[in-house]
């Protein structure tokens, strides 16, 4: 009776033991891919599935979207500097069977892919591109990827280089460079400036030799501009000083022009000299 006893606790314990092992859940982001006797059976959609124990193997691939990061490595571009280049990779599974067939560890594959393929890609580009053009690298390493891991079941959606770091002597190089750049912008603008400032200086200068007055008037006026300064030297050139002579001769006519006419009796007063009457007009005369 004891031994009965024994008996049946222990098949409960195993009938309790193979209901564990039977029951699997499968998360929403999760698709199993279901192995009987080592040959695929088929995928099983989230929830909750049972299984046979000991008979059948039930492996669990997540869908969602995997970051990966590229470690760092040194690497030669084509003009023949080395840099070191970090990125980061971003993939999916899109076929659970695949993943699991075709591959025995998928991330670990997709890793060392990712390595060698921004090895081949960063190298076939000069230092210029490479710091310049990441968006089209970064394109080019998602395409070889995507076309060598599509037989793996995933699916790699975004590639981007993360750090690009440059030797010493070349970050001193580099801001050699552009410093160099800033100055030759600094005087290309200098350079323009003082063409346009030549080509106004020629107008002004035709203007000024049409009208001979108006060249004096700038004399008188750049000696009105010195005399701001606190100098005690002030130079008078010859020229100006005829000029000044010429000014003054050109205001006295104009003020012996204006003096006749401001002297002359206005017009209808009716005013008579007695001097001027005729003989035999004067008084006390007889007729």
């Amino acid at each position: 009776m004891q031994a009965l006893i024994v008996l049946i606790v222990v098949i409960g314990l195993l009938a309790v033991l193979a209901l564990a092992l039977s029951v699997k859940v499968v998360k929403q982001y999760e698709k199993g891919v279901l192995f009987r006797f080592g040959r695929l059976v088929g995928t099983r959609s989230p929830g909750l599935r049972f299984i046979i124990p000991f008979v059948d193997t039930l492996h669990r691939v997540s869908l969602r979207v995997v970051t990966m990061p590229i470690q760092s490595q040194g690497i030669i571009t084509r003009d023949n500097v080395s840099v070191d280049v970090s990125a980061v990779a971003y993939f999916r599974v899109v076929d659970a069977v695949k993943s699991v067939v075709a591959v025995e560890n998928v991330n670990a594959a997709i890793n060392q892919i990712a390595q060698t393929t921004l090895r081949k890609v960063v190298g076939r580009h000069t230092l210029d591109e490479t710091l310049s053009e990441t968006d089209r690298i970064n394109l080019d390493i998602r395409q070889i990827l995507d076309v060598t891991t599509v037989d793996w079941g995933v699916q790699v959606t975004l590639v981007e280089l993360k750090d690009i770091q440059l030797p010493d002597t070349m970050k001193r190089a580099m801001a050699r460079q552009a410093e160099a750049e800033r100055e030759k912008r600094a005087k290309i603008i200098n350079a323009e400036g003082e063409s346009l400032a030549a080509a106004a200086l020629g107008d002004a200068s035709d203007t000024m030799m049409a009208h001979p007055l108006a060249l004096q008037l700038r004399n008188l006026q750049s000696l009105v501009e010195i005399g701001v300064d606190q100098n005690t030297t002030v130079v008078f050139p010859a020229p100006l000083m005829s000029t000044i002579g010429e000014l003054g001769s050109f205001l006295a006519r104009e003020t012996a022009a204006a003096a006749p006419a401001a002297a002359a009796p206005p017009a209808g007063t009716g005013r008579t000299d007695k001097s001027l009457s005729p003989a035999g007009s004067a008084p006390g005369t007889a007729a």
